[in-house]
């Protein structure tokens, strides 16, 4: 009996011990993510510069001995999250492919002739690789359109559903699991050591809301709708009073929650400058400097390089641009295929 319940516990520790590089991981698993110290980071490859450095910074500036140290009610990082913390790429950002499915596919909706319209056409922009302005601003005033109505309740259990769909171009991987391990971890580790999380994206905030919700952060700033009473109609929110019968519902749209817009709503929802920015790509190039440029504090900016061709979709001619842009402006490179022990887990494969 003793010889089976050692060899029961040994098969426990190994699974434990495995978790996150043998199986994908799942919302529960990513939820249950700590890093208290350094030695407990395990999804980032041994030599990694980029953790090196962002450990020898959170070691620097919380040593109250240090010069640099930053006092706890300043300690504020910020996070892009499509194509930093989580994938973009399969085929783009997961709020526009709930949005197309909605417009396009959902068989208990029929949405109305201009927002299948504006359905085709972000679908097309997100195939052909060509996202522009333009077509994000359609894509808004539509995705404002097919969810109004929806209290923040029935929004969330709707995006809870389509959390469980599979992620176009990988096997064993969901849309609600497609984080990256290591900057989960990330968050993890300055969560241990008293920094405020701000999770800063284009994404729609109310579809953030739930899709993040497994994380332990203080705030998310994303793309905005308005929240109206149902009985409210055209009268100004300052000459209404909600009634007993009323629900409050998503309406429209009022602002997409990226370059300049991002560091508005910062300086609007967090009234400090962060000391601490992560992104990836030009267009949180605004937030970057918001945070390094004038700040009090010693300040760093870690920007997320997709170089991976084999465990994601990545985009040589992309990655050179962003590495030049990174180089340029001196913010921390992470490269996805150098620094990244594992993405989503050594379960998870690309299928095309």
């Amino acid at each position: 009996m003793r010889e089976k319940i050692c060899a029961a516990v040994t098969a426990a520790l190994i699974a434990l011990g495995s978790f996150g590089t043998v199986d994908a991981a799942t919302r529960a698993e990513i939820s249950a993510i700590q890093v208290k110290k350094s030695s407990d980071f395990k999804f980032w490859t041994k030599n990694s510069v980029p953790k090196q450095k962002l450990i020898e910074y959170v070691k620097d500036v919380t040593d109250k001995r240090s010069k640099n140290f930053i006092p706890i009610e300043d300690r504020i990082a910020v996070f892009d999250v499509d194509g930093t913390i989580a994938c973009e790429t399969a085929p783009f950002c997961f709020d526009f492919m709930m949005f197309v499915y909605r417009a396009l596919d959902d068989p208990n909706y029929i949405a109305s002739a201009q927002d299948r319209a504006n359905g085709e056409l972000v679908k097309a922009a997100i195939y052909a690789k060509k996202m522009t302005n333009d077509v994000r601003r359609k894509h808004c005033a539509s995705n404002a359109s097919v969810f109004a109505g929806m209290t923040a309740e029935e929004y969330a259990d709707y995006t809870r559903n389509y959390l469980n769909t599979p992620v176009e171009g990988f096997d064993n991987l969901k849309v609600g699991e497609a984080f990256y391990l290591p900057m989960i971890e990330v968050i993890s580790y300055l969560k241990a050591n008293k920094f405020k999380i701000y999770l800063v994206s284009g994404a729609d905030r109310d579809y953030m809301r739930t899709s993040a919700e497994i994380f332990p952060v203080d705030g998310m700033i994303g793309t905005d709708y308005k929240h109206v009473a149902t009985n409210q109609g055209d009268i100004d929110g300052m000459d209404y009073t909600l009634k007993p019968e009323d629900k409050v519902v998503r309406g429209e749209f009022v602002s997409k929650d990226i370059n300049m817009n991002k560091v508005s709503n910062m300086a609007r929802e967090i009234g400090k400058k962060p000391v601490l920015a992560f992104g990836n790509s030009s267009g949180d190039s605004s937030m970057i400097n918001f945070s390094l440029n004038g700040n009090k504090y010693r300040t760093a900016a870690f920007f997320v390089i997709c170089d991976d061709l084999e465990r994601e979709f990545g985009d040589m001619n992309k990655a050179n641009k962003c590495i030049k842009l990174a180089d340029d402006n001196g913010w921390i490179k992470i490269s996805m295929r150098d620094d990244f022990k594992t993405i989503y887990g050594d379960n998870v494969h690309r299928t095309e």
